[in-house]
């Protein structure tokens, strides 16, 4: 998405938003509201949702966001968001926090692969559809792990599980490159 959706309040402030950007909640919020919050807190790890308690790993501005950038005020809300991901953005605490964020990436991810206005570097896209055409290869080929003609119901969790894996690799590279675009070095 390029910014919250229209009509729609920050619940903090009670105001519309100002330079908004979204956590890997899906919520969305004013950018120095939300720096506020991790003010508040602890300087020394990230922020939770004011929204679903959820901890805050990568905030990405929207794009009408970007577009303020030479804005003085702007501009410091966007350094204090690149400062913020490098502090917190380059990697998950574990497999709960990647599942937890696989919806927001993998949904993030299919808007930018149908966006034509949208570049993703070309080696991304190709470890993309390398990953999902393998995992497709994997699924429709007779060879299995764990065999369905065999195990029945209980073969197809091979089959699941190589999916999941898939969608934990795309999302990491997503992540990695949203990572680097919004505040990596």
């Amino acid at each position: 998405m390029d910014g919250p959706p229209a009509n729609d309040f920050y619940s903090v402030c009670h105001s519309s938003f100002n330079i908004p950007c979204q956590a890997n909640c899906s919520h969305w919020f004013c950018g120095n509201c939300i720096m506020l919050v991790w003010h508040h807190g602890s300087a020394l790890q990230p922020c939770r949702c004011p929204l679903c308690r959820r901890q805050i790993t990568l905030l990405i501005p929207g794009e009408a966001s970007l577009r303020q950038r030479h804005d003085p005020e702007a501009a410091e809300i966007l350094e204090k968001v690149e400062t913020y991901n490098r502090l917190f953005g380059g990697g998950t605490n574990g497999l709960v926090q990647r599942m937890r964020d696989l919806p927001f990436l993998l949904r993030r991810l299919l808007q930018e692969l149908l966006d034509p206005r949208r570049s993703l570097p070309l080696v991304i896209r190709a470890r993309v559809y390398i990953a999902m055409f393998l995992s497709a290869v994997y699924i429709v080929s007779p060879v299995d792990i764990i065999p369905e003609g065999i195990l029945g119901i209980v073969g197809l969790l091979d089959d699941l599980l190589i999916v999941l894996i898939c969608f934990l690799h795309v999302a990491a590279i997503y992540r990695s490159v949203l990572y680097f675009r919004h505040g990596g070095s």
